[in-house]
């Protein structure tokens, strides 16, 4: 069997962050499988759904590198739908129901009151057909429900184990409403039916639907996909990371300076045992992913730790990854020694501008120590200079003001880049140059 998944985002908002890792345990799981990821727009809400927000979710999957082998559409499919929901209700698995909203909530109260779980009373199934004409004459329109079986729902999932849920203690669900529109359950079951879909990996707040949706493929006679539900993670403070409790979009942190990479290690490692690996590629990611390795408790996504796996990518990232790149912020001059000296102090890409503008651009120095300064002015060798320059300097400021250790490197420091860390000095110096750095020992902007 052909391993097929699917992505199925609904394009109402931008992807957010929980989003984003269940695309990439879809697309790893089928990647692992050799098998093929199916990208499913969602977007039967037509009054929320944008082709803005399409683009965005396509924009940010393939940023990541996640591409897709097919694209599907729901709103393509209401005719399908229709015709799918007109055969179950002939043969009696879909039924109409004419309660309004206040109705229907006067009747989860009662049920609450009465210490019973707010099950539908398939009052819908016992009417006649001259009760729905009586209420169809006073201009209700009816919504539909799919009758379960009173019976046992059984699946082994990827994540769980055994699950299983009666159907007599589920409601019925309302599968299209009064206006016509198609709701989540039944077009997901078609569309993953006619698509072939093979595994259904998503939060586990879709658990109960699993039950309610296994129905559905035996009521439609297709093959029902394997099911796998991986705890849904939450920020560092416990909160939801959905896209309705404000979760930060992936289009965010790309904003912020986030690489791709350091966001797939951090988004797979997410619930489980490993450390995110912000050197492991796609390929990498691949060889080692096993759906089997998600545990069940719920894991923080911490957009701090995020910032440190970022940081620690660009402090491994070589030259021939850095080169084009620094071309495109307008860094095409500097070369390889200037991206080793830098790499390990960068946190963002973009922060090689800084240290950029500290050896190329004028810089108001700091002159802690002036005595320091004036040494190391007078002590300055002529150039060519090269990685053995900074100790030479070094040692002959010691030798004519007896300071060390910090007295000593830190007023250097600040008055050579202006700032209190930063990259060796034995590196950064001879790009400074001697003309720069005499004019700064000496307390000019240069």
């Amino acid at each position: 069997m052909a391993v097929k998944v699917r992505f199925a985002p609904s394009p109402t908002g931008y992807l957010h962050i929980g989003n984003a890792r269940t695309a990439l345990i879809n697309w790893l799981f089928a990647k692992r499988a050799g098998g093929g990821f199916l990208l499913r727009l969602d977007d039967t809400d037509v009054e929320r759904s944008t082709a803005a927000y399409a683009e965005g979710i396509r924009d940010d999957l393939a940023w990541l590198g996640l591409t897709w082998d097919d694209e599907k559409s729901q709103i393509a499919r209401l005719s399908r739908y229709a015709e799918v929901g007109e055969a179950l209700a002939a043969s009696g698995r879909l039924y109409a129901c004419y309660e309004t909203p206040e109705e229907l909530e006067y009747k989860r109260r009662r049920q609450r009151a009465k210490g019973l779980p707010p099950i539908y009373d398939r009052e819908g199934l016992s009417l006649a057909a001259a009760d729905r004409a009586r209420l169809e004459a006073e201009g209700r329109r009816p919504h539909w429900r799919f009758r379960l079986e009173h019976q046992e729902t059984a699946w082994n999932d990827l994540v769980r184990g055994p699950q299983s849920y009666h159907g007599a203690h589920l409601s019925d669900p309302v599968v299209r409403r009064a206006d016509g529109s198609w709701l989540y359950m039944l077009p997901s079951v078609i569309d993953d039916a006619d698509f072939a879909i093979t595994h259904v990996l998503r939060g586990e707040d879709h658990v109960t639907n699993t039950a309610v949706q296994i129905q559905m493929f035996q009521a439609l006679g297709a093959a029902v996909p394997v099911f796998g539900h991986v705890p849904l993670i939450t920020g560092p403070g416990g909160e939801g990371m959905s896209k309705r409790e404000g979760a930060q979009a992936v289009r965010d942190f790309r904003a912020e300076g986030v690489e791709p990479a350091p966001m797939l290690a951090m988004l797979a490692s997410l619930g489980t045992a490993e450390a995110p690996d912000p050197e492991a590629d796609l390929a990498a990611l691949v060889d080692r992913f096993d759906i089997h390795h998600f545990g069940r408790s719920q894991p923080q996504f911490d957009p701090a730790e995020l910032t440190a796996v970022n940081a620690r990518h660009l402090h491994a990232l070589p030259f021939s990854a850095a080169k084009a790149r620094l071309a495109e912020i307008g860094l095409g001059d500097a070369g390889q020694d200037f991206w080793l000296a830098v790499r390990a102090n960068l946190v963002r890409f973009a922060d090689a501008h800084i240290w950029w503008k500290v050896i190329r651009e004028p810089l108001v120095p700091l002159i802690e120590d002036a005595e320091v300064a004036a040494a190391a002015a007078r002590a300055l060798p002529p150039e060519p200079w090269d990685e053995t320059t900074w100790a030479a300097l070094a040692d002959a400021v010691k030798a004519a003001t007896g300071k060390k250790g910090r007295a000593l490197f830190h007023p250097l420091r600040l008055a050579l880049t202006g700032r209190e860390n930063g990259p060796e000095l034995k590196v950064l110096l001879p790009m400074i140059g001697r003309e720069r750095a005499l004019a700064r020992l000496s307390g000019r902007t240069a």
